[in-house]
């Protein structure tokens, strides 16, 4: 049997079955590229991402964003793959919700508890 070992994609970027679900992340972390989109995309520069996470260098940073460049398709299916599992999750709360009138207890039974409740919900007035 084959061992699953990380696969070193881009100079920086590993893919790891056994982290982050196999997507593109920074070497050595479980950042993945996408993270680094999202922030680039929220307005924060290079410099600013290592700022704030100072577990990664620039050359890290702009290999990620490299990445992202050269494979956009790839990290867009992944965006859309997450958003489809989100919506799935918030299907499952409210159907969860709906089935005790609204107000769900706060231990759900053991059957129930793979349900996630979203971190800021709170039972309408």
């Amino acid at each position: 049997m084959a061992a699953t070992t990380a696969r070193v994609v881009y100079s920086h970027i590993t893919k790891d079955p056994r982290v982050c679900g196999g997507r593109a992340c920074i070497d050595g972390t479980r950042f993945r590229v996408m993270d680094v989109v999202v922030l680039k995309l929220q307005g924060n520069t290079p410099e600013q991402i290592v700022e704030e996470y100072d577990f990664l260098n620039l050359a890290q940073v702009y290999a990620a964003l490299s990445y992202y460049y050269a494979n956009k398709e790839e990290i867009k299916a992944s965006f859309e793959e997450d958003e489809k599992f989100t919506e799935e999750l918030d299907r499952q709360w409210e159907e969860y919700v709906a089935r005790h009138n609204g107000h769900p207890p706060e231990v759900p039974a053991p059957e129930n508890r793979h349900i996630a409740r979203p971190v800021n919900w709170r039972p309408k007035q």
